[in-house]
C-alpha cells in the first residue's frame, strides 16, 4: 500500500537522522556539535585518569590543571585564574590596610620580573632594580608563578621581612635580598619645582586616583610663579588607572580629541576615550620624559600627547604594556582575570610590545646584554629599524610596534665597559652593598649635620667606604675599586641627599648628571611655543623629522 506523502516525508527524515546522527556528530557539521564532541572527549580523558592512573589523582586537581593549561596556552602574562580565597585575599590587601615592598612587576618568560621599584620604598632602598627576575621568595622557587601569586606573597604586615633571590641581567648567580615591608603610601606627584629658565618640572610617578588633580595643581602653581614651559616626567611610572590616564591627558588636549582606543574581539570591547574639557595649557610648550619602565597608563598619556603634537617625547622607548584586563565572576566565588582588549594611541599605534620581541630582548639582557647606567639600571640601545610608521596630526613621523618611541632618544649617563664589569661584581653582593650605602649615608649626616646642597664627597670618604665594604664580604680588587668609583660616588651622594633633603634634594643633587632632563631643559629654554620646541628638536611639523638617536 502506498503511504501518503505527508506521512512518508517526516518518517524518512527521522529514519535518516537516526541512521546518520553519529556521522554528523563525528564530522562536526555545526559548531555546537563539535563543542559537544570536544567536551565529551575531555570528560573521557578525566574519567580514565581518575579511575585508571597508577597513582590516585583527585578530580578537582585534574580540572584545575586543565584550567591552568588553557590559560598557559594563551601565552599572556596578564591572564590568570584566581580561586575564591586567592581573590578575596587580593581584594582585602588591595583595598584595605597592608604592607608591601614597593615593586611593580610583570611576567616574562615564565618568571615574574620587576618593572620598576617605586621611589622611596623598601625595595628601592634594598637595591632591587628594574629588570630583576624574582626567582625565589622565602625559599620557594617562583618558576611558573603568575604575577598575582608573587604580589600576594610580597605583601604582608608592615615590619615583617621577606627574603628574595633575584637574577639580574649580566650576573652569573642569583642575588639575595632581605626586605622589610612597610605601609606603602605614595603621592602621584611627590614634589614639583620651577627650574632655571622658567621651566616647570612635574614628576608623575604613578597614575592613581588623584593624579590629574595633583598634576593640574602643580602646573598651575608653577605657571603662576612664572614658568613658561613644562617637563612632565613619566620615567619609572608603572601606570595605574585608565580614567586617570585619560584625565591627565585631558589637561593638555582640546575637547573631543581622542586620547586612547581599546580594540577587542568580543562585543563591547571597542571603545574610544576622548578629552572632555578644553585644554588648560594652550600655548604652553611641553616635554614628556619616558624610559623603559614607563608603562600602561603612562604610555597612554605620552602616546596621546605625542600623536596630537601636544608634547615632545624625550628619553628611551617605553615598556610596552598595552593590554586591558577584565574580571569575570565564576561559580564558587572564583574569578577569571582575562585580557580582553589592547590599547591603541590616537594615530592607531598598538602600545602592546610583541611577545616574541620582548622575550628575545629579555633573553639577551639575561645573557649579559644591555648597558649599565650611572643610576644602576640596565638599558638597551633603541632601534627603530623595521618598525611601522605613523603620522601625528601635524604630519610628524612616529613609530609603532609596541610601547612609545620618543621623538628624541636620549639615553641616561652610561658606564664604560670596565666600569660596568666592576659594577656587576658589586651587584653580585646583593643587598650588602645597598645596605652599606644606606648606613654610610646615615653616619655621614651624623658627622656633618650642617651639610649644604651642592656638596661633593672627598676622595678620602670614598676610600673609607671601600674599606668598610671589604668587611662585608664585598671583595673588589684595586682596579675594580677604581673602575667602580664613579658609580659608588653617585650612589652614596644620592643617598645622602635623599636622607638630608628628601626627594626634592635627591633630584636637585643628581639633575646635572641626568642627560634626558638636561636635554629637555636645553630645548625648553629656547622655545616659546610647541612648534618652536619641535623645530629646536629637529622634528619639524612638515613630517620630515621623527626620532633621532642622541647620546651613548
Amino acid at each position: 500500500m502506498k503511504l501518503p506523502r505527508s506521512i512518508l516525508g517526516p518518517g524518512a527524515i527521522l529514519l535518516v537522522a537516526v541512521l546518520t546522527g553519529g556521522w554528523f556528530l563525528q564530522k562536526g557539521v555545526s559548531q555546537e556539535q563539535n563543542v559537544y564532541m570536544q567536551a565529551r572527549l575531555f570528560q573521557e580523558v578525566v574519567d580514565h585518569v581518575e579511575n585508571q592512573f597508577v597513582d590516585e589523582v583527585p578530580r578537582k586537581q585534574l580540572y584545575r590543571s586543565a584550567i591552568d593549561g588553557v590559560i598557559q596556552s594563551l601565552g599572556d602574562p596578564h591572564t590568570s585564574f584566581l580561586q575564591a580565597d586567592e581573590y578575596e585575599n587580593l581584594r582585602i590587601r588591595t583595598q584595605g590596610q597592608y604592607g608591601g615592598v614597593g615593586l611593580e612587576v610583570t611576567e616574562r618568560n615564565d618568571w615574574v620580573t620587576v618593572v620598576t621599584p617605586l621611589p622611596g620604598t623598601p625595595a628601592t632602598r634594598a637595591g632591587v632594580r628594574a629588570g630583576d627576575r624574582i626567582v625565589q621568595v622565602d625559599g620557594q622557587s617562583t618558576k611558573g608563578w603568575d604575577v598575582d601569586r608573587v604580589v600576594d606573597v610580597l605583601r604582608g604586615s608592615p615590619g615583617s621581612q621577606v627574603h628574595l633571590q633575584v637574577e639580574r641581567p649580566g650576573m652569573t648567580a642569583a642575588i639575595p635580598f632581605t626586605v622589610t615591608r612597610e605601609r606603602i603610601q605614595l603621592h602621584s606627584v611627590p614634589f614639583s619645582l620651577k627650574l632655571d629658565g622658567d621651566v616647570a618640572y612635574v614628576p608623575l610617578q604613578i597614575v592613581a586616583e588623584t593624579s590629574s588633580q595633583e598634576v593640574g595643581e602643580a602646573v598651575d602653581s608653577l605657571r603662576n610663579a612664572g614658568a613658561k614651559g613644562l617637563i612632565l616626567d613619566l620615567r619609572g611610572n608603572p601606570g595605574g588607572l585608565l580614567d586617570q590616564g585619560v584625565a591627565v591627558s585631558d589637561l593638555f588636549l582640546p575637547s573631543d580629541d581622542v586620547v586612547v582606543e581599546t580594540r577587542g574581539r568580543a562585543a563591547g570591547q571597542d571603545q574610544t576615550f576622548r578629552a572632555s574639557d578644553p585644554g588648560d595649557y594652550e600655548g604652553f610648550p611641553v616635554v614628556v620624559l619616558v624610559d623603559g619602565q614607563s608603562a600602561s597608563a603612562a604610555e597612554i598619556i605620552s602616546g596621546a600627547l605625542q600623536d596630537h603634537d601636544r608634547a615632545l617625547v624625550v628619553g628611551e622607548p617605553s615598556f610596552g604594556k598595552g593590554s586591558v584586563q577584565t574580571l569575570y565572576r565564576l561559580s564558587g566565588g572564583n574569578v577569571l582575570k582575562l585580557t580582553t582588549a589592547r590599547w591603541y594611541t590616537p594615530a592607531g599605534r598598538s602600545i602592546q610590545k610583541d611577545r616574541e620581541e620582548a622575550a628575545v630582548a629579555d633573553s639577551l639582557a639575561q645573557a649579559g646584554g644591555g648597558i649599565v647606567t650611572l643610576q644602576g639600571n640596565i638599558v638597551q640601545r633603541p632601534d627603530t629599524a623595521g618598525r611601522p610608521r605613523f603620522r601625528t596630526d601635524a604630519g610628524r613621523t612616529v613609530y609603532g610596534g609596541g610601547g612609545i618611541t620618543p621623538d628624541l632618544m636620549v639615553l641616561p649617563d652610561t658606564l664604560s665597559p670596565r666600569e660596568q664589569n666592576a659594577v656587576r661584581d658589586i651587584f653580585q653582593s646583593g643587598g650588602a652593598f645597598w645596605t652599606a650605602i644606606f648606613n654610610d649615608a646615615v653616619q655621614y649626616l651624623q658627622a656633618h649635620p650642617d651639610l649644604s646642597p651642592g656638596f661633593h664627597l672627598p676622595d678620602a670618604e670614598i676610600d673609607a667606604f671601600f674599606q668598610r665594604l671589604s668587611k662585608l664580604d664585598v671583595s673588589l680588587s684595586q682596579r675594580e675599586e677604581a673602575d667602580a668609583r664613579r658609580f659608588v660616588r653617585f650612589q652614596l651622594e644620592r643617598e645622602i641627599a635623599s636622607q638630608k633633603w628628601g626627594r626634592t634634594g635627591e633630584f636637585r643633587h643628581g639633575m646635572e648628571l641626568d642627560r634626558p632632563l638636561q636635554k629637555a631643559l636645553q630645548l625648553l629654554r629656547g622655545a616659546d611655543s610647541q612648534t618652536s620646541l619641535f623645530r629646536a628638536a629637529g622634528s619639524s611639523l612638515s613630517g620630515a623629522g621623527g626620532p633621532a638617536p642622541s647620546g651613548q
